[in-house]
């Protein structure tokens, strides 16, 4: 009880396969795929924009923007 054995998860995928046919898995497949490397090679490309040190001076500006922004909050009359 609790875990899903061997068996079960064959029949799930038997199930699966008569219901959506092998070419639209295949094409699910397919588009999952390309959308993956699409977000990486996104992810990559960004990174090789920036030089690292940029990277750590505008995550201090953020930082120092959101704890000014605190400081204000606790200014503001309650």
């Amino acid at each position: 009880m609790g875990g899903l054995s061997l068996w079960h998860w064959l029949i799930v995928l038997v199930i699966v396969v008569l219901v959506f046919g092998t070419k639209r898995l295949g094409n699910v497949g397919k588009d999952l795929g390309e959308a993956v490397k699409g977000f990486k090679k996104g992810i990559k490309d960004e990174d090789e924009d920036k030089p690292s040190a940029q990277l750590r001076d505008e995550r201090r500006d953020e930082t120092k923007s959101t704890t000014d922004s605190t400081k204000q909050d606790d200014r503001t009359p309650r």
